[in-house]
C-alpha cells in the first residue's frame, strides 16, 4: 500500500482541476502549470477509475469508497482497496487529488 495514502482519510479534486463527463468518458483538466504530466494535457479514467472518482465525495473515506465498490462488484474490500488506494495514490501524486482539508 502506498505509504502516503491512508484508508481512513477523505480525498477530494483538488482545485487545481476540472473534471468533465464527456460521452461517457471522464475527462480531467489541468488548470495550473505542474498538474499531471508534462506530455498529458488531460487525463482520463477507465470505467473502475469513473467509479472511484465518483465515490470522493468528500465525505467517504478510502475504506467506504473500497467497501461501496465491493458491494457493486460483489467482492470482497480488501481485493477493491488495492485498486482504490492505487488510483488515488497516482492521481495525488499528479496533484489532481488532494486530502480534504479539515473545516
Amino acid at each position: 500500500m502506498d505509504a502516503d495514502i491512508k484508508l481512513n482519510q477523505v480525498y477530494v479534486p483538488s482545485d487545481d482541476i476540472v473534471a468533465r463527463d464527456i460521452e461517457g468518458e471522464l475527462i480531467i483538466v489541468p488548470l495550473v502549470a505542474g498538474i499531471g504530466d508534462m506530455e498529458d494535457e488531460l487525463f482520463s479514467l477507465n470505467d473502475t477509475g469513473k467509479d472511484i472518482w465518483r465515490k470522493l465525495d468528500g465525505k467517504t473515506t478510502l475504506a467506504g469508497v473500497a467497501t461501496a465498490l465491493a458491494a457493486e462488484y460483489n467482492a470482497q474490500p480488501d481485493e477493491i482497496q488495492s485498486d482504490v488506494v492505487g488510483l488515488v495514490g497516482e492521481l495525488v501524486r499528479r496533484k489532481m487529488l488532494v486530502v480534504k482539508p479539515d473545516a
